[in-house]
């Protein structure tokens, strides 16, 4: 059965990872990586099920279709030229195809062959192993540095626990568990390599820890269900655990691959993948059509009877001897000029953003505010920082349109610090399978918000100042969505607020 679990988990990030439409050499070599183990176990467990001797070519052919493939991986996944050479790659593939010709004749039959087959590939991938560690060791202190060390930690720790299998061969009652082992390294490594942008532990461990979450789920649905109907059928728990584990983990592979298929018979029909979500999105969407074509009409029918309260208040205010009177028609006059800045950012919020896309760099637009920012006479006691990743993927943006944005959050930032703080910018780029992307941060060293203002802080008039309107952020948010990107705040009391916004770079 843990024979069976391995291969069924290679085969699927394998095609997970080959249909994948944004794929880099990293997620091709360790797709192939994972085919060729998939073909090496599937051949062991269909031997061992059905006793044809067919299946050995599939066991020993993975097997040897490993140490240069992982040799590949590595260079790949380290991008060095100097930890391991083309040359090497090259030699051991030579080698593993003169062993799988001895296939074929009657030496694959002797158990030195199959020793040595096996030994094989475990000393190739010791040797990479060592090379990545080098590797390790010669960058530079970074979070892709403590990326590559959780790599390295889990390997470790994964060949440690597989070597528990000794016990049992040694006639000690203990299960194999080193096919499992490698299954979770497999996820894990893919964790590693599809989301980059993960840096800390928690969050990789947060992404298994939703994997067992849902198996665990759908394990107890299957159960619930046969409770149900009274049906007396005694399973296994592990093969329940294990099915339902692949079939989480394959439904998304396989909804992409239906996908692609009905698509190609019926290219108009493309509802039916949609999930609630998405028609949640498009109501949201027929809602600001309508509210674009009635937010014209609102405002011309409120500014008109406004124009003529303010005319007829600075009429009066002209004629007036009352200081008492004066300051009173006054107030008329502020709050009906405050009324038309309203009704103006209302007008700016439902409007339709026609967006003028040009490739843009955004460590250029980001020094733009910054230098906006620095001549802004309410920033002189505060600490401006920039952290820009050199050399980002250009974006197809309206960049007057994200100034508008990026300027709105600093000087929301800055007003939230009273003008004395540290406000920061910081770039990304943000690369997985399923897009490519960049990042930027803006921080400030204000008080923070509470939960409960952050899950309203984009919703139209809400606000925390005392004369605020409260759609400046809902203008962003607009802006950024019609740029096919994302804008969140992360945040807490007494530890500022950091927004942060993903767009997609040319191309995605």
């Amino acid at each position: 059965m843990e024979t069976f679990i391995l291969a069924a988990v290679s085969l699927i990030i394998s095609v997970s990872l080959i249909i994948t439409r944004h794929k880099d050499a990293v997620m091709r070599a360790f797709a192939m990586v994972c085919l060729a183990l998939f073909l090496n176990r599937a051949g062991v467990f269909l031997f061992a099920t059905l006793q044809q001797s067919v299946w050995r070519v599939s066991e020993y052919g993975g097997l040897l279709a490993l140490p240069p493939l992982v040799l590949f991986f590595t260079r790949n996944l380290t991008r060095s030229r100097l930890v391991i050479r083309r040359r090497d790659i090259v030699l051991t593939g030579g080698f593993s195809v003169l062993m799988a010709a001895l296939l074929f004749t009657p030496v694959h039959e002797s158990s030195y062959f199959h020793f040595l087959t096996y030994l094989y590939p475990l000393l190739i991938t010791g040797g990479a192993f060592f090379s990545f560690l080098l590797f390790i060791y010669r960058k530079r202190p970074g979070a892709e540095k403590i990326r590559m060390m959780y790599l390295a930690i889990a390997c470790v720790v994964a060949a440690i626990l597989s070597c528990f299998d000794l016990f049992s061969y040694s006639g000690f009652p203990m299960p194999s568990l080193s096919n499992i082992i490698i299954a979770a390294l497999l996820y894990f490594i893919l964790l590693i390599i599809a989301y980059p942008h993960l840096t800390k532990l928690y969050e990789l461990l947060a992404k298994s820890l939703m994997i067992l979450i849902l198996t665990s789920s759908a394990t107890v649905i299957f159960y619930f269900v046969l409770g149900l109907l009274g049906e007396n059928i005694h399973l296994p728990f592990t093969h329940v655990l294990t099915s339902s584990f692949l079939i989480v983990i394959s439904v998304t592979p396989l909804k992409i691959i239906v996908k692609r298929i009905f698509s190609h018979f019926y290219p108009e029909s493309v509802d039916i993948f949609q999930s609630l979500y998405a028609f949640d999105e498009k109501l949201e969407r027929e809602k600001i059509l309508l509210l674009e074509e009635m937010a014209p009409v609102l405002a011309h029918e409120i500014r008109n009877p406004l124009g003529s309260i303010k005319g007829a208040a600075q009429y009066l205010s002209g004629d007036t001897h009352s200081d008492e009177h004066r300051k009173l028609l006054n107030v008329i006059i502020e709050e009906v000029n405050r009324l038309n800045r309203v009704v103006s950012q209302f007008l700016d919020y439902a409007k339709p953003y026609h967006t003028e896309p040009r490739p843009e760099e955004i460590n250029r637009i980001i020094q733009k505010v910054i230098s906006i920012m620095q001549a802004d006479a309410v920033t002189e006691k505060v600490t401006i920082q920039a952290d820009l990743e050199p050399d980002l993927s250009p974006i197809l943006a309206d960049s007057e349109q994200l100034i508008q944005v990026i300027l709105n959050i600093a000087h929301n930032a800055v007003e939230a610090m009273a003008g004395e703080g540290t406000l920061s910018f910081r770039t990304k780029q943000i690369d997985n399978a399923e897009e490519a992307s960049v990042g930027i941060y803006i921080r400030d060293s204000g008080p923070g918000m509470t939960r409960k203002d952050q899950k309203q802080i984009f919703k139209p008039f809400f606000t925390t100042k005392e004369r605020g309107v409260g759609l400046g952020l809902s203008i962003c948010q607009r802006i950024i969505k019609n740029h096919g990107g994302s804008i969140r705040v992360e945040s807490a009391p007494g530890k500022g607020t950091t927004f942060v916004i993903r767009l997609h770079t040319m191309g995605n």
